[in-house]
């Protein structure tokens, strides 16, 4: 299953009539040249409304799902935005500096139209992306451009995201429980079923004729000393039964995510627990959240799409002990303690991403279900390791009780340690962790579940969020600027 949008951008340049046409067609054919051949040029020129129209038509025959519209001259102030109407998909805007020629005949003045551009588009309540700096020269503005592909594929993904939950939302977990309204504003699709709908289709795979191909696939992955390799056939079953509803069950929409019930009642039914096949369609670029934390499927969906590579759903979960700062941090990386805390699941993270991934058990349900067994059974089935070092964005998306979506984005990285712990498992190190904790996730109420991306993508992902019109974008702020609740007298 492809489960991202592909991206095909298209550049289209306007002119206001009393400027001369030429300018605009010069200048945008420079930034095609720097770009490549990635990017469609096209060649009408709009001028008026029925160019606009004409414009539109050429990129869409050309496969263009994503458009920059490139302000060569001041610009049409009408026609230019009537294309933010009528187009259905991202859409950018940005505008040319002048070059080094002859400013009386050569001028453009650009720079004043792309003012009156954004004016317009707020008076026709129209959505665009206009980059941190709009207004450029030809290699400027090519790299202005590569920065929107990946926020033009999380914009098409969620336009055609259907995310599929098995529950119920667990009662203890009030956290997941947010209110699903604010997915219908951002135009993602949900359908939501119970466990009982998951089993009876678990069931009907019994006698797949798949599985003994799943289970070669899955012992290749695991190595020769996995040793619950028993329970590979259940897990096989049930990772076919996920892939075979995904397509059934897309309906219109071409992207899935999943959100699902994953314990306490799954491992006495199921006998065992899903964390690996979790983790092994996360590598296939279909999200599966835990407990049918469906803000958590959103957000693993969108650090797809932004960063091109497979995320994973963390609990914000631990404190590093002194002792594991001490012998593993201290006087390798140039973080406080607090700045640094454990991400954890129960193993739900890919292998590609851990360090010495291996098959274990969920040792917190083995406790409570099968206190009384040596060896497990129905609690087997985790994807387990440290997560590999290297730079990460922590980020979530979540709906308010009041269904206000609202988000944060802070860049760190996994720090090369061992947590002597169990899972899938990682110390994570971000600046001014301490008081992002106090005065983001727990002033304004996140849950405990966070999305990871693999890369800093925070521009990306902070673009995305005010595309989506989300009013609430936290990050970690350095020490030299305060949160708006942080005691000035806290010693």
């Amino acid at each position: 299953m492809t489960n991202i949008p592909e991206v095909k951008l298209g550049i289209v340049a306007v002119s206001r009539s009393c400027f001369p046409a030429s300018l605009s067609e010069k200048r945008r054919e420079a930034i095609v040249k720097v770009y490549g051949k990635d990017l469609y040029d096209s060649k009408v020129i709009v001028q008026n409304e029925l160019d606009a129209l004409k414009a539109i038509d050429d990129v869409k025959k050309a496969g263009v799902n994503a458009l920059v519209v490139f302000l060569g001259n001041f610009g049409p102030e009408t026609p230019e935005t009537i294309i933010a109407d009528k187009w259905d998909g991202p859409i950018m805007y940005c505008a040319s500096a002048e070059g080094d020629g002859n400013l009386m005949n050569g001028r453009g003045d650009a720079y004043c139209g792309m003012l009156n551009c954004s004016y317009n588009l707020g008076l026709r309540h129209k959505k665009a992306y206009i980059p941190e700096n709009p207004v450029g020269t030809a290699e400027e503005l090519a790299g202005e451009i590569k920065k929107f592909l990946p926020i033009s594929r999380v914009i098409l993904g969620l336009k055609d995201l259907k995310i599929i939950a098995f529950g119920p939302r667990p009662d203890d977990f009030l956290a997941c429980n947010a209110p699903i309204k604010a997915l219908y504003d951002l135009g993602v699709a949900i359908e939501e079923n119970s466990e009982l709908d998951l089993l009876v289709s678990y069931n009907h795979h019994a006698e797949d004729k798949r599985i003994p191909a799943k289970i070669e696939e899955m012992k290749k992955e695991l190595g020769s000393k996995n040793p619950y390799e028993g329970v590979l056939p259940r897990l096989a079953q049930y990772e076919l039964t996920l892939l075979d509803w995904a397509e059934e069950h897309k309906g219109t929409r071409k992207y899935v995510a999943f959100a699902n019930k994953c314990w306490p009642a799954f491992q006495t039914e199921f006998k065992f627990v899903p964390c690996y096949v979790n983790s092994r369609l996360a590598g296939m670029g279909i999200p599966v959240s835990c407990e049918v934390d469906i803000y958590g499927a959103l957000s693993e969906y969108i650090g797809l799409c932004a960063s091109n590579e497979t995320p994973t759903l963390l609990d914000i979960n631990n404190t590093v002990p002194q002792s594991i700062f001490d012998e593993e941090i201290k006087g390798k990386y140039n973080y406080r303690l607090h700045e640094t805390f454990m991400g954890f699941h129960c193993g739900n993270t890919c292998s590609s991403l851990l360090c010495n991934p291996h098959m274990g058990y969920q040792l917190i349900m083995k406790r409570q279900l099968e206190p009384d067994k040596k060896e497990p059974d129905i609690t087997r089935g985790t994807m387990e390791g440290n997560i590999k070092p290297g730079d990460i964005t922590f980020f979530r998306l979540q709906s308010t009780a009041g269904t206000e979506l609202k988000a944060y984005v802070a860049q760190g990285e996994v720090l090369d340690a061992d947590c002597h712990s169990f899972g899938s498992i990682g110390i994570f190190a971000i600046k001014d962790m301490d008081r992002f904790y106090r005065h983001v996730l727990i002033q304004k109420r996140f849950p405990h579940h966070g999305a990871v991306a693999f890369g800093h993508v925070g521009e990306t992902l902070f673009e995305v969020f005010k595309y989506l019109g989300i009013g609430d974008i936290s990050y970690n702020q350095p020490a030299s600027l305060p949160y708006p609740d942080e005691n000035p007298f806290a010693k």
